[in-house]
């Protein structure tokens, strides 16, 4: 597929178009959780130029080209054929989790989101992969969606939190834990 035209005109009056041809408003829910999941994909691009490691870095690409299946799944009505986002892309999802917690530390207490520059930007990154899935889980109220997404999304976030620390652990970045106020007795 070739694009020739970045400017449509379509969406000037609030609107844009799902694959399939439909017109909706740009506020649907439908659009918001594919919104959310091209943000996402962006902001992986923002992670991956500050990320080092060669492991994680093909790693981080690999979810983005998933989230365009991802995203093109949530943009089309059941109805029209395109790719969709298979339960084998959730397993793959957690196999990679497993592999990396087997070189971390356990949390034995949160952790503040952040360290170094790349964990940081995958850490907001698994913030806005909870945001596309709640919106996703919302669509899924109203209208019918592969219900894979969801899984998919929520274990992206997942994945994303230990990859986030990984790379802080990779690099010798010391973890910095949550501290609760005292309470008052």
């Amino acid at each position: 597929m070739r694009i020739t035209k970045v400017y449509t005109k379509i969406g000037d009056g609030g609107e844009t178009q799902l694959v399939g041809g439909l017109k909706v408003s740009k506020a649907s829910p439908r659009v918001k959780a594919y919104g959310d999941v091209d943000e996402l994909n962006s902001l992986l691009g923002v992670a991956l130029a500050w990320i080092e490691d060669i492991e994680i870095r093909k790693l981080v690409l690999e979810i983005q080209n998933e989230l365009f299946t991802l995203g093109a799944d949530l943009a089309s009505p059941p109805e029209v054929a395109v790719p969709r986002i298979e339960a084998a892309a959730v397993t793959r999802l957690e196999k990679r989790i497993d592999a990396l917690l087997e070189e971390l530390p356990p949390l034995k207490e949160f952790i503040l989101p952040g360290g170094r520059k790349d964990a940081a930007f995958l850490h907001l990154a698994r913030a806005v992969a909870r945001r596309a899935e709640r919106h996703a889980v919302h669509l899924a109220t109203s209208e019918p969606i592969n219900r894979t997404a969801i899984v998919y999304l929520n274990r992206l976030s997942d994945l994303l939190f230990v990859i986030a620390r990984t790379a802080n652990v990779r690099a010798k970045s010391a973890e910095v834990f949550v501290t609760f106020p005292k309470r008052k007795k």
